[in-house]
Order: structure tokens, then sequence, then C-alpha cells
């Protein structure tokens, strides 16, 4: 359920929001508030989905509001209500951080539509930030050779930047990590990053993915949608696997890329955005732009700063490393008793073919963890880590 706030000091305007947005959705829970400072604390000791806030208000206004509720309440989205003469300041909000307004007296489709998007927004926005704390914990970049340390050079120069990155590299190198640190290493660490694998989606859906949909723009499409650069805005968004885009959608990119303004899908309406791009892909794009399967302009506008993640047999002396890296943390995760690995298992891991890279050495190790003796031993190597 979805619980939403009014803050409006004309009583009938307040019962009219209620009323529609309660007959719109049962899953909507509609509150009110009579003035800012009522709902101020209302914000303080409630967790709200949306706030509808009028601008003009005793006590405190819509612009005071929205800035003590974005110290306390971050990620919950405001839409402004503004009259007509309102309008400038209204605009000025969204400068602040308000996903929206609406003016009165509001127009039904255009109040709902505004609910239903900023709520999806607020969707992505608290599922983004559980992902992220799970990131925090899960993604480190372990290793001290010479091809990792240069990359994490190249991210502490790189991530303070707006400067748009692709990432390159055998399937389980550590790309999308390597976009996490980027982030979080980022001045835009307090908005979001968005996460999409172009490979993943069907590529006729690919387009309404990235951008949104208006509802009745094809079959399924039973209401407006906001896209990922939208959700990301302010923030990143990742493309990973990019060389496995459409080329037609390759085309709706470079145009975000070129002009921050991106357009829903059967919308002629233009949306402008703020999102760094950090794309990923294990392909030759170079090939692939001479074999007409991706766009040069567009690799050209992605590769400003290139980053080669390199495969794991190309760094064999992190496997010591990344063996007890993934020791502690597999024994966490099963709350088992930590092994240790002889020095004869680890000289044999590191002259395993890793033609699966990182993600083959975790899946070895767990398997290793879970069939070894309690000191992982050359022989159970021979036994269990053969493919």
């Amino acid at each position: 359920m979805s619980k939403i706030l009014i803050i409006e000091d004309e009583a009938a305007i307040r019962r009219v929001l209620s009323k529609i947005i309660s007959e719109e959705n049962d899953a909507y829970q509609v509150e009110q508030a009579e003035d800012g400072l009522i709902g101020i604390e209302m914000v303080k000791n409630n967790e709200y989905d949306l706030v509808l806030c009028d601008i003009k208000m005793p006590k405190m206004d819509g612009v005071e509001v929205l800035e003590k509720a974005k110290k306390i309440k971050p990620e919950v989205p405001f839409v402004m209500i503004s009259g007509h003469g309102d309008l400038d300041t209204a605009i000025h909000t969204m400068r602040l951080g308000a996903f929206d307004y609406i003016s009165k007296p509001p127009d039904l489709n255009r109040l709902l539509n505004t609910v239903r998007n900023a709520l999806d927004k607020k969707v992505l926005i608290v599922e983004n930030k559980r992902l992220k704390k799970k990131v925090s914990k899960s993604y480190e970049m372990i290793g001290e050779s010479y091809a990792i340390t240069h990359i994490k050079g190249i991210i502490e120069k790189v991530a303070p930047t707006d400067a748009r990155v692709l990432i390159t590299g055998p399937n389980g190198t550590g790309k999308e990590l390597v976009a996490h640190w980027l982030h979080e290493k980022s001045n835009r660490i307090k908005s979001a990053m968005i996460e999409v694998n172009c490979a993943a989606i069907p590529s006729e859906l690919i387009e309404s993915e990235l951008f949104g949909h208006v509802k009745g723009s094809f079959t399924g499409a039973n209401k407006d949608r906001a896209g990922k650069f939208e959700a990301a805005n302010g923030g990143t968004i990742f493309l990973d696997e990019i060389g496995d885009m459409s080329l037609s959608a390759q085309a709706k990119v470079l145009r975000a890329l070129q002009e921050n303004r991106i357009s829903r899908v059967g919308s002629d309406k233009d949306i402008k955005v703020n999102v760094r791009v950090v794309a990923a892909t294990n392909k030759d794009l170079k090939t692939e732009i001479a074999e007409g399967r991706f766009r040069e302009d567009l690799y050209h506008r992605l590769a400003v700063i290139l980053i080669k993640v390199p495969a794991l047999n190309d760094r064999r002396e992190d496997i010591p490393l990344l063996v007890d890296f993934f020791t502690k943390k597999i024994s966490d995760e099963q709350g088992a008793p930590q092994k240790t690995f002889s020095d004869e298992a680890i000289e044999m891991l590191k002259k395993y073919d890793w033609t699966g890279n990182i993600r083959e050495l975790r899946n070895v190790v767990e398997r290793l963890i879970i069939l070894g003796e309690k000191q992982v031993s050359a022989n159970d190597v021979n036994l269990f880590a053969s493919k």
C-alpha cells in the first residue's frame, strides 16, 4: 500500500485531491495536513511514499517544507501544488528536489499520472538503496597486481568527474564492480545508480525500459511509466552488455547523451535528464561497428574513458588474495567455520586455466570449502576443482 500525504491549507482542495487519489486506487492511503508545520511533523514521524504540498500556506510555505523534508527524508518525492501566480516558484522547487508540480485547479489525468510516476520513482530509489547497502559490503576490488592497481588509479581520477566510461573485458572479470566503484566514489553518490542489463531485455522492450512509455503506446502499456534514465536523474545509469543493444535503442541513447533529453515511447514530449552514463561490454565494439551492429558515433560518445578489465589468467598473482577473500565471505554466508588452503593448493589454483575468470574462481572456492578437508589440500583441488 502506498502512503500519500497532502499538505494544503484550503480544506476544499484537500478533500478534492484526497477523493480523486483514493478513488483511483484502493492501494493508496491518503492523509492530510492543514499547514506546513503540521505537515513537516507528519513527515518526521511517518513513512510516506509521496507528499503533495501547496506552495502558498501560512506558518510555513511549501518551499520551506520541501527544504526541511529533503533533509529529513530525502528519498520521499514531493509534488508541489501551485496557483497561477506560483509557477516560477514551482519551477524553483524542482531545482530544490521536487519531483514535479501541478497547477490549481488540478487536471485529473495530469494529477493521477504525476502521482503514479512519482510512486514508481520512489520504488526504484528504495530498491536501489537496498541493493546499494548490499553492494557496499559485497563489492570489493581485491588485488595488488599492476593491472588492478592501474584500474584503481584511473577510478580515483575519473570518478569525481562526469566523464562517460566504457568498461570492457571478458565475462566474469568484474566489470560491474568497476562501475559500482565509479559511482560510489563520485559526486553523485547521494543519488541512485540504476543498472540495466541490455542483454536480458527483449529488443522490443529495451526502449520502454530505458526511456519509459505512455499509456496505450503498445499492447500492455496500460499506464504511463517512467524509464531507467528518469530514475537515474541526478545519479548514474549503468548500461551493462551494451553491445547487445538494438540499433534503434542505440540511436535514442545517442540522442540522450547529445542533448541530455529523452522522450518516452509513444510521446513527443522531451524530458530533461542529468545522468552520468557508464557502459560495459564483453564484445569487441570495433568489430561490431565494422559489421554494422554498433553505431560508431555512440561508441565515441561512450568511450571518453576506456577501462579494460583483465582476465584472471593475466593477473594470477592476485589469486591468493581472492581465495582468502572468498573463503571468508562464503564461510560467513554459510555460518560455517573458516577453512584454510595449503600452499600447494594455492599454487595449483594459480596454474588453473580460468576461462570463467573471477566468477569461476568463486564457484571453485565454494565447492572446495563444501567438499574439501578442514585444510583444503592439493588433492582436494585435483578432485573437486576440475571442469
